[in-house]
């Protein structure tokens, strides 16, 4: 498994672009969770990485979209420092009830 970030900028401008925003919102919650408006963590597989890709492609428009992703260091804990509200679960952990 790897950990990613994905950050994206979606225009917004017509109903289409916020389709569009919706539709990559709704594929990256398929993968991951949401730790701010438009970034996600995600702990998947190397193929997972790769159909989540192209996914995105089929929906983004590559003329005035920007979807990045960045591989993240582990242990996330040392490499990922947050300031304010951190909205992350680490979904590894037992689960308590």
């Amino acid at each position: 498994m790897i950990d990613v970030l994905i950050t994206y900028d979606v225009a917004t401008t017509d109903p289409e672009g916020r389709r569009r925003l919706r539709q990559v919102a709704n594929i990256c919650c398929g993968y991951g969770q949401r730790v701010q408006l438009s970034t996600f963590e995600c702990r998947i597989s190397p193929s997972q990485l790769e159909i989540m890709r192209a996914r995105l492609l089929d929906v983004i428009d590559v003329q005035s979209d920007s979807i990045r992703i960045y591989r993240l260091r582990t242990p996330r804990d040392r490499y990922v420092e947050v300031l304010g509200s951190d909205r992350f679960q680490d979904f590894s952990d037992p689960l308590v009830l």
